[in-house]
């Protein structure tokens, strides 16, 4: 049978359509490596996760966690059993965390980044709103005061226990530091006006 040059066209263009659908078909993902487990998501043999297990160093074992990066909340390294919740009458962390008593601790002291009032004291006079700062301005408010701020008070707002079970994933964080204390040591203080174009002045 002979073909005429449309229908040899014709062939061409149905074999070149056939072979570049036949590549441009995407590969199968197997779900089994969609999930962070790896496992069959159909099943939930291994759904539960490791069971959360606490530290229980004792305080003043003098065990301590590297922070995650500059400046980061510390992780709290002991045993806390006895010692939460936190209420208005009731700190005990304040019992072996406040800089006067801290060295005879052993305990890392509370840092000076928490003895700063960041709250501007907007006041009403005469009946009109008037505020400390203008924020349009980008002015701030920052005061060091002689007892922990309020803000501070609630200790397990950003500190909290480390739990020692196993990791479903691999951690692979690595990290960096900008000073060399900073596994074990806090400089906010120190920048925490760094990247303000304006800072109310006393």
């Amino acid at each position: 049978m002979k073909l005429g040059k449309l229908g040899i066209l014709t062939f061409i263009a149905t074999i070149t359509a056939t072979v570049l659908f036949a590549a441009s078909e995407p590969k199968k993902i197997d779900e089994d490596s969609l999930g962070l487990r790896k496992v069959d998501l159909m099943s939930e043999e291994k759904a539960a996760p490791a069971e959360t297990k606490y530290g229980t160093s004792q305080p003043m074992s003098g065990y301590k966690i590297e922070r995650a990066y500059q400046n980061a909340p510390p992780m709290i390294p002991h045993d806390v059993e006895g010692l939460l919740e936190i209420t208005p009458n009731n700190n005990a962390c304040m019992g072996c965390h406040e800089p006067a008593v801290a060295e005879s601790m052993g305990a890392t002291p509370i840092p000076k980044s928490h003895y700063i009032d960041f709250r501007p004291k907007n006041i009403v006079k005469d009946g009109n709103f008037i505020k400390e700062v203008d924020n349009m301005k980008n002015e701030t408010s920052i005061k060091p005061i002689d007892t922990m701020s309020n803000a501070r008070y609630n200790c397990t707002t950003c500190h909290a226990p480390q739990s020692t079970g196993d990791l479903a994933v691999e951690n692979t964080f690595e990290a960096n530091y900008t000073r060399e204390d900073g596994k074990n040591h806090s400089t906010w203080d120190e920048v925490l006006t760094d990247d303000l174009d304006t800072v109310k002045k006393k």
